[in-house]
């Protein structure tokens, strides 16, 4: 049983930022942020424009048998060179967004698909596969001048769940659906896929899959390889189809060859996943921590009970304040349970109390609490974060249009590592931000992610900027931190993917016989090198 077609929005998306351009700062609340953060510019920068770009004509043209399928729109060129990371974002402002794709393609199936990669093929034309635009790694911008042109491939045109199995709760959707689109067309089977990233309404099933993204939820199936029934994949080299099966032990799993692929290896089309009924009990709480390390041992506690919360998300002093789930210095921990079947209210209780044996304070009756059954956000503080999390992107353009170094980034660590690795990218990262601009610089950490081994922090770095050399601050920055994380032998990434920025610090971590055997395979499916360049492997 298929879905029903998607509808478009009359929304216009930003080219330069986040999301949509009519939910951006203005000035004013650009300047306001800007003055509570010392060393930056004393008016915004101005939202730069298209027609302010010097670009290029396309510097290859399609055959008349795909020409359909392709715009050379200088708009919609300058909307595909990039994703949305802070270094995006400031080149953009600045008027330097790198190398505009010639091309934008938008194939309707897959026989378009493998039609485009066949002539992108022989005219050494680069092949970079985007689906909402949203990554934060460089994954989706061509870097380089190896290829004669460069399009980039959308698959955004490809939005369909094509059939939904109810009896074995799973459904057949094609890569390019975005995120409130594939939810809007389970609903009336009364399912979901319940992966919902910070990234969810701009981004795509095929972007999840090819670059293994975490979903919001702390615990049991945090990133969409777990809902992977079978993938469909077109290579240069030919259509890889896997069988749907609920597990198989027959070999290595093609599907892993192709799940964080970030395109390199083959373009994801379509794919099998499995559903859930749609949960109809909540309930959320918040609680506080004086100190930090009581609440790093209450959430290790969580993880490794049989309790399960759909949110554990710890937020340090600095992060509580950011959001303004707290201003008094505390730490807090937002808790949520959810259930399609069961209420869900003595979970959280039993959270709040092993919380609670470990140093938190839980008051219902001042805000700090709100632990009751059907609670739409739980309490003020648990409110408060929701709201701050889905807003922090656009703030983050705000404050970078101020000239700030505004920037997140995230790992994973076993528990025996993360203290120590938590203290030491605040203090080095903070003292490098001081060397860089003169100025001192916030950075924060949360947990966004929770295992019985171990979790994912997650930092937020705001600091000043050089006026013109933004960018570089940030380079620096980041390389001080990839060090820490490297040190501790924690990822240089949990969810957000290598792409071309983590692309130095991954060739570090994997196993060189594992990097051998990448190679051979990228040499095997991509024999012409088109398909998104630099990206996991050369």
């Amino acid at each position: 049983m298929a879905g029903t077609t998607p509808q478009p929005t009359s929304r216009t998306r930003s080219w330069w930022g986040w999301g949509w351009t009519d939910a951006h700062p203005d000035d004013a609340e650009c300047t306001a942020m800007g003055a509570l953060l010392p060393g930056t510019l004393g008016r915004p920068l101005p939202v730069p424009r298209v027609s302010d770009l010097d670009i290029a004509g396309p510097a290859a043209e399609p055959p008349q048998s795909l020409a359909h399928l392709v715009s050379t729109d200088r708009g919609d060129r300058a909307a595909h060179s990039m994703g949305k990371a802070y270094r995006d974002v400031a080149r953009a402002l600045r008027g330097r967004p790198g190398r505009i794709p010639d091309l934008v393609a938008r194939p309707t199936d897959d026989r378009d698909v493998a039609d485009l990669l066949d002539w992108a093929g022989e005219r050494q034309v680069a092949v970079v596969p985007y689906g909402g635009g949203s990554s934060v790694t460089g994954g989706v911008e061509y870097r380089g001048d190896a290829h004669r042109a460069v399009m980039s491939l959308d698959l955004t045109t490809m939005g369909r769940v094509l059939e939904v199995d109810t009896e074995g709760r799973a459904a057949r959707i094609q890569a390019g659906t975005l995120g409130p689109s594939l939810e809007d067309q389970l609903r009336p089977h009364g399912l979901t896929l319940r992966h919902f990233p910070q990234s969810f309404e701009f981004s795509t099933l095929g972007g999840w899959l090819a670059t293994r993204a975490g979903g919001h939820y702390a615990t049991g199936r945090t990133h969409i390889d777990d809902f992977v029934q079978s993938l469909r994949v077109v290579t240069p080299a030919g259509t890889s189809s896997s069988w749907r099966l609920p597990a198989s032990g027959a070999g290595p799993s093609p599907d892993r060859l192709f799940l964080g692929s970030e395109g390199a290896l083959g373009v994801i089309t379509e794919a099998w996943v499995r559903l859930q009924e749609r949960p109809r009990h909540k309930a959320s709480a918040a609680v506080s921590f004086t100190d930090f390390q009581d609440a790093l041992r209450a959430v290790r506690a969580l993880a490794q009970s049989d309790l399960s919360p759909a949110n554990c998300r710890l937020l340090d002093a600095g992060e509580a304040a950011l959001s303004g789930a707290a201003h008094d210095g505390s730490s807090v921990l937002v808790l949520g349970f959810e259930s399609a079947d069961e209420p869900v209210g003595a979970r959280l209780e039993r959270a709040v109390a092993l919380a609670r044996s470990h140093g938190a304070r839980y008051d219902a009756a001042d805000g700090a609490g709100g632990a009751r059954e059907g609670s739409p956000g739980g309490d003020a503080a648990v409110g408060a974060w929701r709201s701050a999390f889905l807003r922090m992107p656009y703030l983050r353009d705000g404050l970078v249009r101020m000239g700030a170094v505004a920037e997140t980034f995230e790992t994973a660590a076993t528990w025996d590592r993360i203290p120590a690795l938590i203290d030491e990218v605040r203090r080095e990262v903070g003292a490098a931000a001081v060397k860089a601009t003169g100025h001192p610089a916030t950075v924060n950490c949360r947990l966004t992610h929770v295992y019985p081994d171990g979790a994912a922090p997650y930092f937020t770095v705001l600091a000043a900027g050089r006026a013109g050399d933004e960018v570089a601050v940030w380079d620096e920055l980041k390389a001080v931190a990839s060090e820490v994380l490297h040190r501790h032998r924690a990822t240089i990434t949990h969810h957000h993917a290598v792409g071309r920025d983590h692309r130095p610090d991954y060739d570090r971590q994997r196993p060189e016989p594992f990097a051998l055997a990448l190679r051979a395979a990228k040499g095997a499916l991509d024999p012409r090198g088109i398909l998104n360049p630099g990206v996991l492997v050369d």
